[in-house]
């Protein structure tokens, strides 16, 4: 984001001027928040009017016509001497619709304004994020299904396990993101609006307004409601909307900072393995001191955001849990570039096959041992003689791995010792990596079909966006 001499002279968070798509910067803007204040006063003048307050299509049409051209200094003047943010915007409004100045803001409270901005706000970068998301799980399920059948270890404490595929381990991420993407869509649709509920949610000032008309009182509601494009209002309120709302948004968002940190810190383990690496750029500089290196710098880009955005969650809850009787004024705070970043490693992953099949020769004699016993008692052998054999040669090849820096010989070592002669014939096939992968190609193929392609139906439009990052 571009920025004057000026911005340079004082503090700039970095989630805004480095990590945020110009799109969320704005959703989160004093102009996109000052706007919707005055749109919000202009939904409010319309129903009251349509209602039977004596309100004018003349004074409508004058705040329509200046809802965007705010004049920022005036109102940090007002608010300067008004103490009151709100009020200072209701006067700079007013200053500029001289006809409507008596009917802005009618009957409502600051809250008004400032929580149903909010709660508009919300929904807005929910409907940001979820394309977004679903780009990240398009992406990744193509990787997925390139590479459902390539062999590769699997690790459990960070040590060699049974074999996987490569497109196996990718659906695992992919299953944690199809459940935050159903998450987002299921905190995006349960946001209602606040409404019209005035200063301690009774709408008692409303039905002032409208001489005890209760009907009234809850039409101007539904109508503002409607306006603002939700399809329901929080039936009751204090001052504020429950702000278990805000944990609620929240904690979605840190639950998928949770699956990209795991992602993110996969790749980075599979980076120093050297079978896998997120994109490196031509020019892209490693490290200052070290030529040679390829940092995973986008995926520990990924990991430090995430982090900040799981650490989060705790200030709702703690918000949420003071919020004595109607409300009280403790409450007056980025995953969308994580995304982007996301998706700009998953379009462009790099699988190196023989590394992974290296890895895989060295550790996959050992996982075989079983498979030999087996096939020599097939020959006619004693299970417990087979086993003692395999367990003394395993040693043996084990120490020269761990004590000598040399390969894993116990292949070699088989094929030297005549007790194996019945089977020297089978050991290709007893060696064959793809009889260790069981299912995991139809597990991939099954998953992507149920679960995946399904939930990214409704994005299809919005697929073909390519993220170029700033490094």
């Amino acid at each position: 984001m571009e920025a004057t001499g000026d911005e340079f002279m004082k503090y700039r968070s970095p989630l805004v001027s480095r990590y945020a798509s110009k799109e969320m910067a704005y959703n989160f803007s004093d102009r996109k928040k000052f706007t919707t204040w005055r749109k919000l006063w202009i939904y409010l003048a319309k129903a009251e009017k349509a209602l039977g307050l004596p309100i004018t299509d003349a004074q409508v049409s004058e705040m329509e016509s200046h809802a965007e051209d705010i004049d920022f200094a005036m109102a940090a003047e007002e608010e300067r001497k008004l103490r009151h943010d709100v009020m200072a915007h209701v006067h700079t409004f007013a200053h500029c619709c001289p006809t409507a100045a008596s009917i802005i803001h009618l009957g409502a409270t600051s809250c008004y304004v400032g929580d149903n901005t909010d709660l508009i706000v919300l929904r807005d970068g929910f409907d940001i994020l979820m394309p977004k998301l679903a780009r990240v799980i398009d992406r990744l399920a193509s990787f997925a299904e390139k590479y459902a059948s390539l062999p590769t270890l699997g690790f459990t404490h960070y040590q060699p396990a049974q074999l996987t595929t490569v497109g196996k381990r990718a659906c695992l991420w992919l299953q944690d993101l199809t459940m935050d993407m159903r998450n987002l869509q299921r905190a995006r649709e349960d946001l209602r609006f606040r409404g019209v509920k005035g200063t301690t949610g009774t709408q008692a000032s409303f039905l002032q307004l409208f001489q005890g008309d209760h009907d009234k009182v809850e039409e101007l509601d539904r109508m503002v409601t409607e306006m603002a494009g939700f399809k329901k209002s929080y039936l009751v309120t204090g001052q504020t909307y429950s702000r278990k709302v805000d944990i609620d948004s929240l904690l979605v968002l840190a639950s998928l900072g949770a699956t990209v940190h795991k992602i993110c810190t996969d790749i980075r383990l599979l980076a120093n393995l050297k079978e896998i690496e997120e994109p490196f750029e031509k020019e892209q500089i490693g490290s200052s001191a070290m030529p040679y290196k390829r940092n995973p710098m986008r995926s520990e880009r990924c990991c430090s955001l995430a982090r900040h955005l799981m650490a989060l969650v705790s200030d709702p809850l703690q918000t949420a849990s003071v919020q004595w009787l109607e409300r009280t004024l403790d409450d007056s705070a980025n995953a969308d570039i994580i995304l982007s970043t996301l998706q700009n490693i998953t379009e462009g992953l790099v699988v190196y096959p023989k590394v992974i099949e290296r890895h895989i020769r060295h550790e996959l004699p050992f996982m075989a041992t079983e498979n030999i016993i087996m096939a020599m008692v097939k020959a006619g052998g004693n299970r417990q003689d087979c086993h003692e054999k395999i367990r003394v040669l395993s040693q043996q090849a084990a120490a020269v791995v761990k004590q000598e820096g040399g390969d894993n010989d116990l292949l070699a070592r088989v094929q030297a010792d005549p007790y194996f002669a019945p089977i020297l014939g089978q050991l290709d096939a007893l060696l064959d990596p793809k009889t260790f992968i069981g299912r995991a190609p139809q597990q991939v193929t099954r998953f992507l079909s149920e679960e995946v392609h399904p939930l990214l139906q409704p994005y299809k439009s919005k697929m073909d966006v390519k993220i170029e990052l700033e490094l």
